[in-house]
């Protein structure tokens, strides 16, 4: 019987199988026998455990049911979720799993789209622009795309979020993936503020040192009135959710929008600049 050498350094993918392997024959369990638990082909089980296949959240935890391991600390859940989000900044899932039951949401951004708002043509250009510069690899951009996607549709909920944004100019002058994506990008803003539980405002450049963020921000209130911050530099980010300091992030945020343009006037400058205006 032919038996591939599995290396588990290579990839957290690789690591996953042979974790799963290590298990399997530990037990003294052939690739059936642990199909026969867990409801899926010894041929699925094979493909896991070499690579060849990528595990997916319901294989993750009949795995774990199968081993005993619901609860433990090394359970396949939580090594799956790291392959999910191994290409995401630390405290990032975290807040998305907060962003997903949030009463409101409240965005800042500088240069970019918030992602809650970027059409999957604008985050594919910016995930293929990470590959080419080696920051990251074709499949964690794959995996950047398809996370996005998931994080707009929770948001499609019989009870949306109030979802407040406020983006500097720079957001929209700035060209990403050629005209025709950032004439869909802005159509989608535009769209956006149309809906009854948004709001958006441009903060233009003419307020100067009136702006009173340099870096984005994000902040939920959640079902219980308790806030979370989140902001990321470069290298990291940064999950907040003490009350001292996380409302006077509130209050800066309010003081922007303050600044910034009415919804109306926004809409009115991202119609020019999507037309071409100066």
């Amino acid at each position: 019987m032919n038996r591939k050498e599995l290396r588990p350094g290579s990839s957290p993918q690789a690591a996953f199988g042979a974790h799963l392997r290590g298990l399997r024959e530990g037990r003294g369990w052939t690739q059936e026998d642990l199909a026969g638990h867990m409801g899926y082909s010894s041929v699925h089980i094979s493909a896991v455990e070499t690579g060849r296949k990528p595990p997916t959240l319901p294989f993750s935890r009949s795995a774990d049911r199968a081993f005993g391991l619901v609860g433990a600390a090394n359970t396949f859940e939580r090594e799956f979720r790291e392959i999910k989000h191994g290409s995401l900044l630390e405290g990032f899932p975290e807040y998305v799993g907060y962003e997903a039951r949030a009463v409101e949401i409240r965005l800042y951004n500088i240069g970019i789209i918030p992602g809650l708002l970027q059409t999957s043509e604008y985050a594919r250009v910016l995930a293929n622009s990470a590959v080419r510069r080696g920051a990251i690899t074709p499949q964690q951009a794959d995996e950047r795309v398809a996370f996005l996607a998931e994080r707009q549709a929770a948001l499609e909920r019989p009870r949306p979020p109030m979802v407040f944004v406020a983006i500097d100019e720079s957001c929209i002058r700035r060209q990403v993936g050629g005209s025709a994506v950032m004439d869909a990008q802005l159509t989608r803003l535009v769209e956006f503020a149309d809906l009854p539980n948004t709001l958006l405002q441009v903060a233009p450049y003419e307020i100067g040192e009136r702006r009173t963020f340099d870096l984005p921000v994000n902040l939920l209130t959640l079902p219980d009135r308790s806030l979370i911050y989140y902001a990321e530099s470069q290298a990291q980010g940064n999950l907040d959710r003490e009350s001292a300091s996380v409302v006077p992030v509130l209050t800066a945020y309010h003081q922007l929008q303050a600044e910034a343009l009415s919804q109306a006037a926004s809409v009115a400058m991202i119609e020019q600049v999507r037309k071409g205006a100066p």
